[in-house]
Order: structure tokens, then C-alpha cells, then sequence
């Protein structure tokens, strides 16, 4: 019934930019926070960035901080992530997660994922 559906994700020269969308289904879309999460091949998924129910609220993983923004529309039940400046060691499939009670800070605590968007970051 719940459905999270990426979208945005390819092929990319280093230094240029994507945006990723994240599509809500099934689920009260303002009352969730919002996150995306990366993970590459033979790697632990990290966290890239999260936002609140409002939107008020945003945090950003270390390796993105003043590279990537996390927005959100909650009329239209997305939420968006811009990557600008896009290196090679970002490539990796992105997540789009859902967090009920949380701040969308931990991935163990999600209730909802995504099937995930591959971006690739080349030199």
C-alpha cells in the first residue's frame, strides 16, 4: 500500500548537477520526515540527507554538507533532493526513506523505503 518512487537518477559528468524525486503513496505524507540514503557497491548506506515534517528543519551528511539541499512539497507528497558540483564518489544508489516518529537521522529507525535511483558520477 505505501510507496516511495525515485525518480532523477543517471549519468552525470563530475562538477554538474541532478535532482532527485521522491513520490509518496499510500501514506500521510506531511506527517513523516523525509530522508535520502546512499549506498555503493561493497558499502555501508549512509546517510545524505534529512528533513522535517514541515520542512523547517534539514540535516545533511558530512560528505554533502553545501553540495546537495533537501526540499520538500507536501501538497505533492514529494520530496526532492538537488546534488550540485556531483563528484565520482558519489555515485551510488540513492534511497528515498520515511520516518513516522523520527527526525530522519538513523536508517534502522525508517518505516518506509524506496526502491532506489542509480546515479553515476563520472570523471
Amino acid at each position: 500500500q505505501v510507496q516511495l518512487a525515485e525518480s532523477g537518477g543517471g549519468l552525470v559528468q563530475a562538477g554538474g548537477s541532478l535532482r532527485l524525486s521522491c513520490t509518496a503513496s499510500g501514506l500521510t505524507f506531511s506527517s513523516y520526515s523525509m530522508a535520502w540514503f546512499r549506498q555503493a557497491p561493497g558499502k555501508e548506506r549512509e546517510l545524505v540527507a534529512g528533513i522535517s515534517w514541515s520542512g523547517a528543519t534539514t540535516h545533511y551528511g558530512p560528505s554533502v554538507e553545501g553540495r546537495f539541499s533537501i526540499s520538500r512539497d507536501n501538497p505533492k507528497n514529494t520530496a526532492y533532493l538537488q546534488m550540485d558540483n556531483l563528484q565520482p564518489e558519489d555515485t551510488a544508489v540513492y534511497y528515498c526513506a520515511a520516518d513516522r516518529w523520527g527526525l530522519a537521522t538513523a536508517s534502522g529507525n525508517m518505516d518506509h523505503w524506496g526502491k532506489g535511483t542509480l546515479v553515476t558520477v563520472s570523471s
